[in-house]
């Protein structure tokens, strides 16, 4: 059994789901079905290539119509469902993108849509291509799904509106100027759903690389509203901790004054690929009372150019008593 991502989009499946197609569209031809799929490309496709190759096969089985072709989609999920195939399925995100490659010029019918399909699989990639194209609209939409009764259309949302979603395109007006995610983001502070809080604060984290005085003023703005809030805040505020930014530290209570650190050694002094590297040193607290730290340690790795490039992790955080002096 190959262990590679990319074989989710298996034989197995694409029969699997050639069931549901029959089902479906009457005149489904499953001998064609396979013949477009496995053309002589496929082995060397991708994960990414290999869900836009079946998105563009699908198309064959669909009316041009884009209304019509979406109607079709829902049946498809809404079968899908009735077989047992379970919700959040990455292997169906052929579906958004489906929508994003042929509905683009289709506002209207794509929206709800996206709506429906993204509670079965997530739209949050599909989705940024309607955003660069109608973005005063979509951002309008995403406000909107952000009190939808669905998490998965809340989640939508958030995470669709980040602007440096990782293996997604950017969204640079919104890199570059972030207030119109504010009221999205302000919906869902206090979500019931903790998946959702969850994007809430990856969007947080990827406005902070742009804009980490926006992030720092609004986590001092939401800090103290409820322990689901601060958990949040902290997680959005990941990448300031890091670069230990002094104002986003100050938010969480950790600050260096009267911290001594001392006997900081190296104990392996040469180290081979794949063995670890030891340390050792002493904290000591100079404050009257005990005093929460954050600790971290920064590594620098040698890029091909010769450059040194920096990584941070955390050690811990932990409360340090105070000194006996």
């Amino acid at each position: 059994m190959s262990n590679l991502f990319k074989d989710i989009y298996s034989k197995s499946f694409y029969a699997t789901f050639s069931e549901t197609m029959a089902l479906t569209i009457p005149s489904f031809n499953k001998e064609v079905f396979d013949s477009l799929i496995f053309n002589n490309e496929f082995a060397g496709y991708e994960l990414k290539e290999r869900m836009i190759h079946t998105a563009k096969v699908l198309h064959h089985f669909l009316s041009d119509d884009f209304g019509e072709a979406a109607e079709t989609i829902k049946q498809l999920i809404a079968n899908l469902r009735i077989a047992g195939i379970k919700e959040k399925s990455i292997e169906y995100m052929f579906f958004p993108e489906y929508v994003s490659m042929y509905g683009i010029h289709d506002y209207e019918n794509s929206i709800p849509a996206f709506e429906y399909i993204t509670q079965f699989t997530s739209c949050e990639f599909a989705v940024r291509a309607f955003i660069l194209r109608y973005e005063d609209k979509m951002l309008a939409q995403m406000l909107n799904w952000s009190t939808h009764s669905n998490n998965m259309v809340r989640r939508l949302a958030s995470e669709g509106s980040r602007p440096r979603l990782p293996w997604a395109m950017a969204l640079p007006n919104l890199k570059k100027d972030p207030m119109p995610i504010l009221p999205i983001l302000n919906n869902l502070k206090s979500d019931s759903c903790e998946i959702v809080r969850r994007s809430a604060a990856n969007n947080l984290n990827d406005i902070s690389k742009d804009n980490p005085d926006f992030v720092i003023e609004l986590a001092k703005n939401w800090q103290g509203k409820s322990k689901e809030t601060d958990a949040l805040i902290k997680h959005g505020c990941r990448t300031l901790l890091k670069q230990g930014k002094p104002e986003a530290l100050a938010l969480f209570g950790f600050d260096s004054k009267n911290i001594a650190l001392s006997d900081f050694k190296i104990t392996t002094p040469t180290v081979g690929i794949g063995d670890a590297l030891a340390f050792s040193f002493s904290v000591t607290n100079n404050n009257p009372a005990p005093k929460m730290l954050r600790l971290e340690y920064g590594l620098y790795y040698k890029k091909s150019n010769g450059e040194l490039s920096r990584k941070v992790f955390k050690i811990s955080e932990r409360e340090i008593k105070a000194s006996n002096r």
